[in-house]
């Protein structure tokens, strides 16, 4: 069988880039391995679906640090309230919450996922579920693409929307890869990026911190000379392997990335109080024990910062539980406010890449034209989503980036197929 346009994948971008296509005219045909439709979808924002997100253009790309501005031209025809429309326009009310993530109403990821399906059945598009390409014929005009227990299927156009090797159990297990490098493009390495990373600090090896939150804490990667590489003010989680949650997901690939340079262990900085300078944290406590001589330490300062953490810094700091105000040294409050402000750790790797959220590497942006995601190297060749090494924080900016990617690369595919036929 002959189509316009094959899509592989039946992810965010995958659906997209079928239904685009098909809405510009193409006989377009989606494979996908699995039994379902939009997996990873589906579980995204806790099953929510963080559709994207609203905030200005150039924010949305600086919050995507990995080859974010490759996008700019892909964002002047397809963009975060270009998605907003889209999916209001099928009827999916959306929803804005903190630092602009967009969610449904509803918040079911599945009204989202059933959206797109919908769609892709309205624009007539062909699907073949559980459907394994095992490799890809590239021809003078037309590809052929081989299915396994299937005969294979042509067509002029293909679009590779097979995701990148994080959250396996969706299907993104780098099946595409080779198929890539068949038609001579270069991946650039894989790593794992919006993981959690991993310490053999004592405090975590004696699960001295296990589950412990906090809120609002500024977490620091720091280089070689103990300059900050980046910064982020967020929550984070301590475990039983190392440090979790929004704010260590951020910093994690800035981390992976100092240990693909070669370093063994990086030094991280944990302000537990960003809001306020150490010198007035100082001044505070101190008054506090002046105002409070005869009360004991841990209760003169409760409420500060966590009780387990006091804990923690006062076993440190030899500040006995029943320790009285008035016979806490000056240089042992010292240290401890300065804990509080710079308390820093090493890390020592991260989770593998099954446990990451996002691919970093990928298909090079440098062989990809930017406005169509069309191949440089291969005709009738196109690339959208993970697969591309473009990765962003979690907070609906990898799925706009999958959105838009497969959006443009579908409609650009169909535009070569049909012009081809006419020809």
């Amino acid at each position: 069988m002959n189509y316009d346009v094959v899509v592989i994948g039946g992810g965010p971008s995958g659906l997209m880039a079928a239904i685009s296509a098909a809405e510009h005219g193409a006989k377009t045909l989606l494979i996908e391995k699995g039994q379902k439709l939009g997996k990873k979808l589906a579980i995204s924002g806790g099953g929510r679906c963080n559709v994207t997100n609203r905030l200005p253009q150039e924010e949305v790309i600086k919050h995507i640090p990995g080859n974010g501005k490759f996008l700019y031209s892909a964002f002047s025809v397809f963009n975060n309230y270009d998605i907003i429309d889209y999916f209001e326009g099928l009827g999916v009310a959306l929803k804005e919450e903190d630092h602009g993530r967009m969610f449904p109403k509803s918040n079911k990821a599945m009204d989202v996922v059933n959206a797109l399906i919908n769609q892709l059945k309205e624009q007539g598009v062909t699907t073949k579920m559980n459907t394994k390409v095992t490799a890809i014929e590239y021809g003078n005009d037309i590809h052929t693409i081989h299915l396994r227990e299937e005969a294979p299927v042509t067509s002029t156009s293909i679009v590779i929307a097979a995701g990148g090797k994080a959250v396996p159990h969706t299907g993104s297990t780098g099946d595409a890869y080779p198929w890539a490098k068949t038609a001579g493009h270069t991946v650039t390495e894989l790593y794992p990026t919006e993981v959690a990373l991993t310490s053999k600090e004592a405090f975590i090896k004696q699960k001295k911190l296990q589950g412990l939150s906090l809120r609002n804490v500024s977490l620091s990667v720091l280089n070689k000379r103990e300059k900050p590489i980046v910064t982020h003010q967020m929550d984070m989680i301590f475990t039983h392997f190392g440090i979790s949650g929004p704010a260590v997901l951020r910093c994690s690939q800035f981390v992976v990335k100092e240990f693909m340079r070669g370093r063994n262990t990086v030094r991280m900085h944990l302000d537990i109080l960003p809001e306020i300078t150490e010198e007035k944290l100082m001044e505070q406590v101190i008054d506090i024990l002046a105002e409070n001589p005869k009360k004991t330490f841990k209760n003169a300062i409760k409420g500060m910062i966590p009780e387990r953490l006091l804990d923690f810094l006062m076993e440190k700091h030899a500040i006995h539980p029943e320790q009285k105000c008035a016979n806490i040294s000056k240089n042992t409050v010292l240290l401890f406010v300065k804990d509080i402000k710079n308390f820093f750790f090493e890390v020592y790797g991260s989770l593998p890449m099954e446990k990451a959220f996002v691919t970093g590497g990928g298909i090079s942006i440098k062989e990809i034209v930017p406005n169509t995601m069309k191949s440089k190297i291969m005709h009738g060749l196109y690339f959208c989503g993970e697969i591309l090494d473009i990765h962003g924080y979690t907070g609906g900016y990898n799925i706009t980036s999958a959105l838009v990617t497969g959006r443009i690369a579908g409609m650009n595919a169909a535009l070569d197929a049909k012009s081809d036929a006419v020809i």
